[in-house]
């Protein structure tokens, strides 16, 4: 069920100052038809968020809109993020969840660099991967995960500045095949490594997004093919869109609703 704010004001104030940035400048009679608040206890708070610096009203207009002391917060926030402190809850639970290995890892140019492992605790079988591992995007879930956020034409300067080599049978050596995988990646939110990278081992990936819309990291699970049919990737991939929302909500990420 969802909770009630216990402080309607705090609640109310709040409304606002969201609604000036999304729509600012506005008239307190936008503001109050917007919110289907009366326009007294539209203006009651107005003046106090002018008090405390985050609006402002225009003297020829009078429409209010928000100052950037907001930005100075949100600048402080990000000064302070520690992207590995903050991925590693979601990571441990993912890892609970599935009991396989989980794996985060970042961007670098055209590679992906292993920044954090958590292994299974339930399996004996150990994945090779270590943190400080570096792998091409193309051949990796992780690294077409985050190539299915990226424009096309990134994409292909990506693929032109690597160095193609079949890791295995498996390996996409073609534009034309990786760019068929990213349309797939677009429309179910995850990304798959099927054999890809190295033989045995299946994974399934997702990017994260932060607060200015960049998709630098991602993380997946990872499991012998014994343990990864389709019917068990179908699975997985619940939890996987569910981390995917959460870890990029809690890093800031705004923008259109993910795959469901």
């Amino acid at each position: 069920m969802p909770q009630t704010n216990p402080v309607q004001s705090a609640e109310r104030i709040f409304e606002i100052l969201e609604a000036l940035v999304q729509n600012g400048p506005v008239t307190l009679t936008e503001l109050s038809t917007r919110l289907s608040l009366h326009k007294s206890t539209v203006h009651r708070l107005l003046k106090s968020l002018i008090l405390m610096g985050y609006a402002r009203q225009e003297e020829e207009s009078g429409k209010y809109l928000p100052t950037y002391k907001i930005l100075g917060l949100a600048g402080m926030l990000l000064s302070k993020l520690d992207i590995l402190a903050v991925a590693r809850p979601y990571l441990e639970r993912l890892m609970r969840q599935t009991h396989e290995t989980v794996h985060f890892v970042q961007r670098e140019s055209t590679h992906i660099v292993y920044v954090d492992k958590v292994e299974s605790d339930a399996n004996s079988i150990r994945m090779v991967s270590r943190i400080g591992l570096r792998q091409p995007m193309y051949s990796t879930g992780v690294g077409k995960a985050i190539l299915a956020q990226m424009k096309d034409s990134e994409i292909r300067e990506v693929w032109k500045q690597s160095k193609i080599h079949p890791f295995t049978p498996h390996t996409i050596v073609t534009l034309e095949q990786l760019m068929e995988e990213i349309e797939l990646i677009r429309r179910q939110g995850y990304a798959l490594d099927n054999e890809e990278n190295e033989l045995g081992v299946r994974c399934i990936a997702a990017c994260v997004t932060d607060f200015y819309g960049r998709a630098s990291n991602a993380f997946s699970i990872s499991a012998p093919v014994s343990r990864m049919s389709d019917e068990r990737v179908q699975e997985l991939s619940e939890y996987v869109l569910e981390t995917k929302r959460g870890l990029s909500q809690e890093l800031g990420f705004s923008g259109r609703e993910f795959p469901a």
